[in-house]
This record gives structure tokens, sequence and C-alpha cells, in this order.
């Protein structure tokens, strides 16, 4: 359960960072103001969600062992 949730959180992340899809939505909602902001929360989110992933699947790899 882990192990998906760190890997759906990191694509999810990963295409609202690389991608305008974050800013339309945001622009959509009207939440346009806080584009600026985007960065110092989604980059953080980002890297956490890669280490969950990995700490999941080092975790999966040992049980199996």
């Amino acid at each position: 359960m882990m192990l998906k949730t760190g890997i759906v959180g990191t694509l999810i992340t990963a295409i609202c960072c690389f991608t305008p899809v974050l800013v339309w939505l945001l622009t959509a909602v009207g939440l346009a103001a806080a584009i600026p902001f985007v960065d110092l929360w989604l980059i953080p989110l980002l890297i956490v969600f890669i280490f969950l992933t990995l700490f999941a699947f080092l975790r999966r790899s040992k049980e199996e062992a």
C-alpha cells in the first residue's frame, strides 16, 4: 500500500511540477493568486514522495528476501 501511494504521489506531483497542469487547475478554480507560491510546496512534496517510494521499495525487498 505504501509503495502504491508513493508511486502515485510521485507521478501526480511530477506531472504538476513539469507541466502547466497545476497552473491551469488553479486558474480554473479561481486560485490564480497562489501560482507564485506553488514551487514552495510542490518541489518538497515531490522529494517526500520520492523518498516514500524508495523507502517502501527497500522495505518490500527486505521482506521478500
